[in-house]
């Protein structure tokens, strides 16, 4: 194996104490909720919950409040709804939050794009909060909106604009994890008046003891290097349990399996230069193999997140997660 500091590739350093300090710092983007500003897409901040230190940061476009203004013009009651799209973020478990400036600038433009309001989930971080903490924040999140959605009192832009029957489970990377995850426990749960319609996973990561071809093809890759992969993985799951673990390895065997045919539709991006492609093909005949409904989207040109680094790729994804919603 290549000689790779995969602390280095993480920007992380480990403390005595066994947490991190993570020294990619980069600026926070405020929140805009001022419907007077002239955005393109407002968002506000609402706390999730004190005691875990979580939250959430929702995107409403624009469009939408001038056109329930046109129809109220012009005496039609039934107005346009938006669909609702909770969006769980990347980077290997243990970097970033909902205010960073990179997550705020995409949330804002899928907002736009899909058209639909995005519910930005601050899930909690790795090794301070292994797995399943950001699965609970994500059930957390669902809680939260129903209880929105009940409360005649409940979030005003969700109230006005938001469509419960028609919410989406989307995240990238490591997010992509945490909503294939949060969408298994929301099997288990009563989420009425809500209703999850599909799943969205940009590059989903996932893991596992057996090295994959494209793990060992790209092993030195400049954003998925293997050892980095390692080593995030270590610090996320619980203490002592390895990669076949089915937080890391959803293939494996385990009770999660019996739940996968009751799984909602699901679209799945992926790219032929990234190390985890093996890994979300053989998830995607999982997924088919146990009756669900997989729309798989695979670029053999694109690198792990590339969507970051390459606008029109990225316009491209989110023209795609547009029709798979409005389908």
């Amino acid at each position: 194996m290549p000689e790779i500091d995969p602390y280095e590739y993480l920007n992380i350093r480990i403390d005595p104490d066994g947490t991190v300090t993570r020294l990619l710092n980069l600026p926070p983007a405020n929140a805009n909720p001022d419907l007077n500003s002239g955005e393109a897409v407002f968002s506000k901040d609402a706390i999730l919950s004190e005691e875990k230190n979580t939250a959430v940061r929702i995107y409403l476009p624009s469009n939408i409040i001038t056109k329930h203004a046109a129809a109220a013009a012009a005496g039609v009651n039934e107005k346009m709804r938006l669909p609702i799209v909770f969006h769980f973020h990347g980077c290997s478990w243990v970097q970033f939050r909902s205010n960073c400036t990179i997550l705020h600038a995409s949330r804002s433009l899928f907002a736009f794009t899909i058209p639909a309001i995005v519910i930005l989930v601050d899930y909690r971080l790795s090794p301070e909060n292994r797995l399943p903490a950001p699965y609970e924040d994500a059930t957390d999140a669902l809680l939260w909106l129903q209880k929105q959605a009940l409360d005649p009192q409940g979030e005003k832009w969700l109230k006005d604009y938001g469509d419960f029957s028609r919410c989406y489970l989307h995240g990238s990377g490591c997010g992509g994890n945490i909503a294939f995850n949060a969408a298994l426990r929301s099997l288990d749960m009563d989420l009425s008046p809500l209703k999850i319609d599909g799943i969205i996973l940009n590059q989903p990561l996932f893991g596992g003891r057996r090295r994959t071809k494209s793990e060992m093809k790209f092993i030195a890759d400049q954003v998925a290097s293997l050892p980095a992969m390692d080593l995030m993985w270590e610090l996320a799951l619980p203490e002592g349990a390895d990669r076949d673990h089915p937080f890391c390895n959803p293939m494996a065997d385990g009770p999660h399996k019996s739940k996968l045919r009751s799984l909602q539709r699901c679209l799945l991006f992926g790219f032929g230069r990234d190390p985890l492609v093996d890994r979300q093909q053989e998830f995607v005949q999982m997924l088919i193999l146990h009756g669900v409904k997989v729309e798989a989207c695979f670029d053999d040109s694109g690198f792990h997140r590339v969507d970051i680094v390459d606008p029109q790729r990225a316009a491209m994804l989110d023209e795609i997660a547009k029709g798979f919603i409005d389908s």
